[in-house]
């Protein structure tokens, strides 16, 4: 059996993250390794934390000594890991019992580096609100639109570089990610199947917008290296393609 290590970073999410903890501690593949990354500079759901994951020897909690943000938080978990095979999860999000089994026996059986899954849309009651179907992405089609959900991803540890991880910037640190890794010919096989539910929150897209149109620019022209105007171009067709969503 391949040991999975599911990287977790928490901030302020103490109303969902048991109900997250459970569906992971409920999978029915049971060879992994639960990294949290407290990420909170206000420590008051740290002992409401260690209160929950003490029972389990597989969980392991880092401390950051002050907010690094959800990439960096994920970096540092990654640098540690143990497993063969990475998988994410945001401390709001629900993952289907069977999730790793099936995710990683598709990868296994399909020789596969990268993959993510179809995840459903629910909000803060656990009401479904949508679907998020997964396609198999090249590079090419991931670059104008990213549709890979992070709760859904899946990776062999080996492919992934040290310098090439999640992204310096508040938001699209993910999509960076994504990036680095499919700009190296691994493309992201799809799931059909929902294996996850997202939870859509009323601050779900709370980032401002000209941050998020900065950090898009900031993807294609440095990370790129795309020119101002193919960058911007880039920028445009990005926020296009999530505004069809």
């Amino acid at each position: 059996m391949k040991l999975i290590s599911i990287i977790l970073p928490y901030y302020k999410k103490k109303i969902f993250i048991q109900q997250t903890l459970n569906s992971i501690l409920a999978q029915n593949y049971k060879k992994y390794e639960i990294i949290i990354i407290y990420d909170d500079p206000d420590k008051t759901d740290l002992f409401y934390l260690k209160k929950k994951i003490k029972q389990d020897k597989r969980i392991k909690l880092l401390i950051n000594k002050k907010n690094m943000g959800a990439g960096k938080s994920r970096n540092k978990g990654i640098n540690i890991a143990r497993g063969h095979f990475l998988a994410f999860i945001d401390a709001d999000d629900i993952w289907h019992p069977n999730k790793l089994y099936l995710q990683l026996n598709f990868m296994l059986k399909h020789k596969i580096n990268a993959s993510h899954t179809s995840y459903n849309i629910i909000d803060k009651d656990n009401n479904k609100i949508g679907l998020r179907k997964a396609n198999t992405l090249s590079f090419e089609q991931l670059k104008k639109s990213c549709d890979i959900g992070l709760s859904t991803v899946m990776l062999k540890k080996n492919i992934i570089k040290k310098n090439q991880l999640f992204g310096p910037t508040k938001t699209k640190e993910d999509y960076i990610f994504w990036l680095n890794i499919a700009k190296r010919n691994h493309k992201f096989f799809a799931i059909k199947k929902a294996l996850t539910s997202w939870r859509k929150l009323e601050n779900s897209l709370s980032s401002p917008v000209l941050q998020k149109l900065s950090d898009a620019f900031y993807l294609y022209n440095v990370h790129l290296k795309e020119n101002y105007l193919k960058a911007l171009l880039s920028t445009i067709v990005l926020s296009l393609n999530f505004l069809k969503k």
